[in-house]
């Protein structure tokens, strides 16, 4: 492919919203209608992301559980291996009849709904989705204001568990706060290496800190540090998004639906929505910050766009969070407290040793290039082992006995 071609493929989506703004000749008016085609281009494709992400995982787990999931919805007589049925339960989802407890606040268990999916897209705005297409904002302090974005959530979580007037949903939002609490600060203290390695809290400079020659390589993930920080940052994005083995504030075996008790129709599904985009919203968080953002994975394949290669991406670590839904067991309350404070928190502050190190030591060559490497290998593993060895002490192994 030409270098013409390719840079026509690149600058397509800019080039659209530039004709579409150019149709109104005021200056203010066309930075109006830019900021909206931004907008409604996010609404657009992480809509439709969020509709085939459901049933793509119902119909992965049903295949985990040796089930078929859904696969029967048709549209005018067509089926398409079941994936009409987001449609369809959007229809009986706006339909189904909305049941206000008499003793709610009536205002607040409204807007609930309303504010979870709001701060949920609020991320949406600083990430950099391509080369040249970071939609909506392109500030110095992105990083900041993601983080300042997702931790707005907890305010409608506490809103509708406060709102609803039930006990279950009130426990339930009290426990969702003490672990996204939790979770927040080892998801910043991994992100900090990041910044330490770009110079920079913006997350389009975080992506350019990871291009080069060496392509894939040059991903902060291939690092010590950077391996050890994306995993803690997995890790600590299944439970700030309530997700297995950290769905605890829906612990259904215990206090019913959670937070979500006395939510019924159409505001339930809000709460589900603002959930698959703040898992979408974290994800490409993770993309940026350790796998590249944007870039290709080598020269090579730089012919296609840099958004699509994002989005992809993105793909990647939804995929990898069904499959975590699929494969592990809900924790207890105790278990998931005690991980972030006596594991995951400790192991984000030394990996900020090891980035310092590797930062001070990118000049070595030679053998002490090697040992470089070996020191920063052993500043992740040895931590880990005996943090692990900490955290495990007292408990022993589990003793099964059967009637």
């Amino acid at each position: 492919m030409s270098a013409s071609s390719e840079s026509i493929l690149e600058a397509f989506p800019l080039t659209i919203r530039d004709w579409l703004a150019s149709v109104v000749p005021l200056d203010w008016l066309q930075w109006l209608i830019l900021s909206l085609i931004g907008i409604v281009a996010i609404l657009t494709v992480f809509g439709l992301t969020f509709a085939f992400t459901t049933v793509t995982e119902r119909k992965l787990l049903g295949r985990f559980q040796n089930r078929l999931g859904p696969n029967r919805v048709r549209i005018f007589g067509i089926r398409v291996f079941g994936f009409f049925q987001p449609f369809a339960d959007a229809v009986k989802a706006l339909t189904k009849e909305d049941i206000v407890p008499a003793a709610a606040d009536k205002v607040l268990h409204f807007l609930a709904p309303c504010a979870m999916v709001a701060f949920s897209l609020l991320g949406f705005a600083v990430l950099p989705f391509g080369k040249h297409l970071s939609l909506l904002s392109n500030i110095d302090a992105a990083l900041l204001y993601f983080f300042a974005a997702g931790a707005a959530s907890e305010l409608a979580i506490f809103m509708a568990g406060w709102s609803s007037n039930n006990k279950f949903s009130l426990i339930s939002s009290m426990r969702a706060l003490a672990q996204l609490i939790s979770y927040e600060l080892p998801l910043l203290l991994v992100a900090v290496p990041a910044v330490l390695m770009a110079g920079s809290l913006s997350l389009t400079g975080i992506v350019v800190n990871q291009g080069g020659d060496l392509g894939i390589l040059n991903w902060n993930v291939f690092t010590p540090w950077g391996f050890a920080g994306f995993i803690i940052f997995f890790i600590a994005a299944l439970a700030e998004c309530n997700r297995c083995p950290f769905d605890l504030p829906e612990g259904e075996s215990e206090i019913i639906a959670g937070y979500l008790t006395e939510y019924s129709g159409f505001k339930y599904a809000l709460f589900f929505m603002g959930e698959y985009f703040g898992m979408m919203s974290l994800s490409g968080l993770g993309v940026t910050l350790f796998l590249g953002g944007w870039q290709a994975p080598c020269a090579a394949l730089a012919f296609i766009p840099s958004y699509l290669w994002f989005y992809a991406k993105l793909i990647v670590m939804i995929l990898c969070f069904i499959w975590m839904r699929a494969t592990l067991l809900r924790l207890r309350m105790d278990q998931l407290m005690r991980l972030s404070w006596k594991f995951l928190v400790p192991l984000a502050l030394v990996n900020l040793g090891t980035v310092t190190f590797w930062k001070y030591t990118a000049d070595w060559e030679g053998g002490m290039l090697v040992a470089r490497w070996l020191i920063a290998i052993a500043l992740v593993i040895l931590p880990f082992i005996s943090l692990g060895k900490v955290l495990s002490s007292g408990l022993g192994p589990r003793k099964y006995r059967y009637a």
